[in-house]
């Protein structure tokens, strides 16, 4: 079965995240014919401070 594992950066609320979820999982089974109770997602927050960019953390980016 799909799993989805998706690394972001932290800040977003419930509501983004449950329509996030809700948008992968429709495309899962629109395009890969795969049941929706089968499909898995998983979302990784990362903080500003561990997240880096062409060697510069995203903390220091939005400074």
């Amino acid at each position: 079965m799909p799993f989805i594992n998706v690394k972001m950066l932290a800040g977003r609320s419930t509501e983004q995240k449950r329509a996030l979820v809700e948008a992968l999982t429709q495309a899962i089974v629109d395009t890969c014919d795969a049941p929706r109770e089968g499909t898995t997602v998983v979302l990784e927050e990362c903080e500003r401070e561990n997240w880096a960019r062409g060697g510069v953390l995203v903390a220091d980016r939005q400074q």
